[in-house]
């Protein structure tokens, strides 16, 4: 079962299992200093919305090197990717902002036992996903 699908990428224990999911939201507000007085503030909407998946996987385990160089591929592209959990919650539209990762416990011949990855997405307007669905 998908713990998660980003476009086409399926979050899964064959493929990368996260461990760790945090989620951040930021919302806009203008000030303009007054005089005498705390700074006036306006509600200017919605602002940038992160998403940073890290876990652990182990070479035994899974396809964790292959996936995240499909994850790669992806970002390569640029374009907006729905996230979908496995619970069918639409999360909207985001597109990879940054993937790192760090290897760990080699084998002999310098393959790695154990994979850190850290992912971090970045939510982008619905449309840019629509246009890109529609062009």
């Amino acid at each position: 079962m998908p713990m998660m699908t980003l476009g086409t990428f399926v979050f899964s224990l064959p493929t990368l299992a996260y461990q760790q999911l945090q989620r951040q939201i930021a919302w806009r507000h203008a000030t303009s200093d007054r005089v005498g007085a705390r700074a006036a503030a306006q509600y200017l909407g919605v602002g940038e919305e992160t998403i940073q998946l890290e876990g652990t996987v182990a070479k035994e385990l899974t396809a964790g090197e292959p996936s995240l160089n499909m994850l790669r591929d992806l970002a390569e592209d640029g374009q907006p990717l729905p996230l979908v959990d496995g619970r069918g919650y639409v999360y909207g539209a985001y597109v990879i902002k940054a993937i790192g990762e760090t290897q760990r416990t080699f084998f002999p011949d310098g393959a790695a036992r154990e994979l850190q990855f850290q992912l971090e997405l970045l939510r982008v307007d619905e449309d840019a996903l629509q246009q890109e669905a529609a062009g």
